[in-house]
C-alpha cells in the first residue's frame, strides 16, 4: 500500500431522496456537503464524493465522525437519510457504500483494504459487467482475491492490454482518480422537425440515428459523457411523449446512445402515429475522464470505436457530415453518393436496429 493511498480519505455519500428527479433538493444536499469540505464531486442523481482528507484536521474528527456530521446535517436540515462510506480512494468508497445498510457508515482504513476487498465476489468489482464476471467464473475466478492472485499477463491475454491492467489494479484496490469539484451537470439536446408529419417507423429510426450521431459527437467534442438519455416525440396534435433511461455506464459513443434511443422509441409502441418532431437529450453529464467502460467481449464494439475515431478526425478536419452511417446517406436516382466506400464501412459500426 502506498503512502499517498494511506493518507487519502474519500467519503461516498448516498442520499435517499424521496424522488430521484428532485434536482433542487439534490443541489441543497450538495451545498451541505460543501459546508464540510470544498472538494465535493456530484454524482447525479443522489450521490457525491467528498475528499475529507483535509477536513479531518479542520473538524478535529476521525472519518466516522465527519460522516456522522454529514448525516446529522442532512437529516436535520432536509429530513434526508444518508448512507456513507469512507475509504482510501473513490472506487473502494463507492463499493463500500453499496454494501452499507441505509443510513449507516462504513470506514475502511488503508490497512484493512485487502481483508475487506478480497472475499467479495468478482461481480462487485469496479468495471466488471455480467459478461466479464461470467467469463472470470469460467476460469475459476470467483472472488476479487482470486483475480488479485492471477498474474497480470494472464489477465492481459484474456481481456486485452488496457482492460487486463485495469482489472489487475482494481483487484488490488488501486484507483488513482481524484475528487474533482464541479457544478451540477447540465444536459445536451438535439431535435429534428419533419417537413411533413412522418408516419413511417423507418424514417423515425433514421432520425434517431442522426440525433444519436449529433449528440455523441457534441459530447466527445466537449470531452463529456452522458449518464442518461431522454427521448421526446411530438405528434401532429401537439401532444408529446417522453421516455427516460439511465445508462448502464456513462458514455459519449454513438453506438450505445443510438441503441438506447431505439429502445426508448420501442417503449412508445407507436402505431402509425403522425410524428411532427423528435428530440434526444443527454443528461447527467460528467467529464469523459470520469466515465468508465465495462470490459466487453464483443469485437463489434471495437470496430465501432475504431470507425468512430476515424469519423471524429475527418469531422475535425473537413467539417460535420464528412463521413456518416450508410443508413443516413441520401441517394439521388442514378447517382452514387460520394465516399460510398466509407459509408459501407460505417454500416458495420452503426446498425439501424439494436438486434443487428
Amino acid at each position: 500500500m502506498t503512502i499517498a493511498m494511506a493518507e487519502r480519505r474519500i467519503l461516498h455519500a448516498h442520499w435517499h431522496l424521496p424522488h430521484n428527479d428532485d434536482t433542487d433538493l439534490y443541489a441543497q444536499l450538495l451545498a451541505v456537503a460543501e459546508g464540510i469540505t470544498p472538494r465535493v464531486q456530484a454524482i447525479e442523481p443522489d450521490a457525491a464524493h467528498l475528499d475529507i482528507t483535509g477536513a479531518l484536521r479542520y473538524w478535529q474528527r476521525d472519518p466516522e465522525g465527519v460522516a456522522a456530521l454529514l448525516r446529522l446535517r442532512t437529516m436535520a436540515l432536509h429530513g434526508v437519510q444518508t448512507t456513507c462510506a469512507v475509504a482510501p480512494n473513490r472506487m473502494l468508497a463507492t463499493m463500500a457504500a453499496a454494501a452499507t445498510p441505509p443510513g449507516m457508515t462504513t470506514v475502511i482504513d488503508a490497512g484493512d483494504v485487502e481483508r475487506w476487498l478480497r472475499p467479495r465476489p468478482v461481480a462487485a468489482l469496479y468495471g466488471i459487467g455480467p459478461a466479464t464476471a461470467a467469463k472470470l467464473r469460467t476460469y475459476g475466478l470467483h472472488t476479487i482475491g482470486d483475480v488479485a492472485e492471477t498474474p497480470m499477463p494472464t489477465l492481459v491475454r484474456l481481456f486485452g492490454a488496457s482492460a487486463g491492467r485495469a482489472l489487475h489494479a482494481h483487484a488490488h484496490g488501486q484507483d488513482p482518480r481524484t475528487v474533482q469539484a464541479q457544478p451540477i451537470a447540465k444536459s445536451l439536446a438535439a431535435d429534428r422537425a419533419f417537413e411533413h408529419d412522418a408516419l413511417d417507423p423507418a424514417e423515425h429510426r433514421r432520425t434517431l440515428l442522426d440525433l444519436a450521431e449529433e449528440v455523441a459527437a457534441r459530447l466527445r467534442d466537449g470531452q463529456q459523457a452522458a449518464g442518461g438519455l431522454a427521448l421526446s416525440v411530438r405528434y401532429a396534435d401537439r401532444s408529446t411523449s417522453t421516455r427516460r433511461r439511465t445508462l448502464a455506464e456513462a458514455t459519449a459513443h454513438t453506438r450505445p446512445i443510438a441503441t438506447t434511443a431505439y429502445e426508448l422509441y420501442d417503449l412508445l409502441a407507436l402505431q402509425r402515429a403522425r410524428v411532427r418532431a423528435i428530440g434526444l437529450r443527454a443528461h447527467d453529464l460528467r467529464p469523459s475522464s470520469e466515465a468508465t467502460q465495462q470490459l466487453t467481449l464483443d469485437a463489434g464494439d471495437d470496430r465501432a470505436l475504431a470507425i468512430e475515431a476515424v469519423t471524429d478526425r475527418a469531422r475535425a478536419r473537413y467539417g460535420p457530415g464528412t463521413i456518416r452511417p450508410a443508413a443516413l446517406a441520401k441517394r439521388t436516382r442514378g447517382n452514387t453518393p460520394p465516399h460510398d466506400s466509407k459509408r459501407m464501412l460505417l454500416r458495420r459500426g452503426y446498425p439501424m436496429r439494436p438486434s443487428q
